[in-house]
């Protein structure tokens, strides 16, 4: 039977939103949870199709509510992650804790369906408290919810995402651009679209046997990290000279930036470069069940790219 009612949690980032707007043109309902309205919930609102789609404003802390909008809904996504710690929005919390509480909600008032957005390569990253905060959330969930769905996504690029504009946005402020482990580090980055369409066929059920599995999803090419800066160079039309970084100076040089607001790299990130971004052989990925991504890096990036340009908003400054 087709679900009537998806509760997404963390739905205001770029495969929130993005996945909204799927949901609703499919004529599901939706129930978009944010911890500040007046913040997203403006953008949210543009995201669905009138009548598809409420917005709910909680904290993930506040059990009780989260328990009453699991109780109505037929499938649960958990989108909800962070890439730093800040007050209690630590590691621990929100990727372990609270994927631990969903799913053994999801399990008490029999859910349909669950599916937990985790990441790729964490399996190696032993020393990455990032990582080793998400495999515990993967197993939290498994143990609670047995038929729940994992996807460990490798790196997700968009217009709307952190990852390639905040790396456009660094080349344009310096001639110099910092290699950490000689930018040899493997990523098969995907778009946020072809991760949502995944998403919305697993709801679907399009796509057989794909209860109590666990997928590495994945673009369809294998970059280094310095061939995605030489590519996102070529596009935003700049030349930087690439400085290999020892790891000790890297990490004074983020001991400084992870006390900004919103950090540039943290100790914890430079750890967790050291490990490949590729499917393990473990699992499954998205090209055994049959989902075979063609969206190029290159060419999508091109298509948003031109902001970061000379003539661009964000080309501020020119070397």
């Amino acid at each position: 039977m087709k679900p009537k009612n998806c509760l997404i949690f963390g739905a205001s980032g770029q495969i929130g939103r993005n996945l909204i707007r799927g949901l609703t043109k499919k004529n599901l309902k939706v129930t978009a949870v944010t911890r500040n309205f007046h913040q997203k919930g403006y953008v949210l609102k543009t995201q669905g199709n009138p009548g598809y789609l409420d917005i709910i404003e909680t904290s993930i802390f506040n059990l009780e509510k989260i328990e009453e909008l699991i109780k109505k809904a037929d499938v649960c996504i958990n989108l909800v992650g962070i890439l730093f710690e800040k007050g209690p929005n630590n590691f621990n919390n929100i990727h372990e804790k609270f994927p631990s509480i969903i799913a053994e909600l999801c399990q008490k008032y029999r859910i349909s369906k669950f599916i937990h957005l985790s990441a790729l390569g964490i399996e190696n990253a032993v020393n990455s408290k990032y990582a080793s905060s998400k495999l515990r959330g993967e197993i939290a969930v498994r143990k609670k919810f047995k038929d729940a769905i994992i996807l460990k996504p490798s790196i997700v690029y968009s217009v709307d995402d952190n990852f390639t504009t905040m790396l456009m946005s660094l080349l344009n402020l310096s001639p110099i651009f910092p290699l950490y482990y000689g930018g040899k580090t493997k990523f098969m980055p995907l778009h946020c679209i072809d991760l949502c369409n995944l998403i919305l066929d697993l709801i679907e059920n399009n796509i057989n046997d794909a209860n109590n599995k666990t997928i590495e999803v994945v673009g369809p090419e294998e970059l280094t990290f310095k061939q995605i800066i030489e590519k996102l160079l070529k596009l935003i039309e700049k030349k930087r000279l690439f400085v290999p970084v020892p790891i000790f100076i890297a990490n004074v040089m983020a001991t400084f930036f992870q006390i900004l607001p919103k950090p540039l790299i943290t100790k914890d990130q430079i750890k967790l470069l050291y490990y490949h971004n590729v499917p393990s052989g473990k699992y499954k990925t998205n090209f055994d069940i049959g989902k075979n991504f063609e969206l190029n890096f290159e060419i999508e990036v091109e298509k948003y790219c031109y902001t970061w340009k000379e003539t661009g908003e964000y080309a501020k400054k020119k070397y």
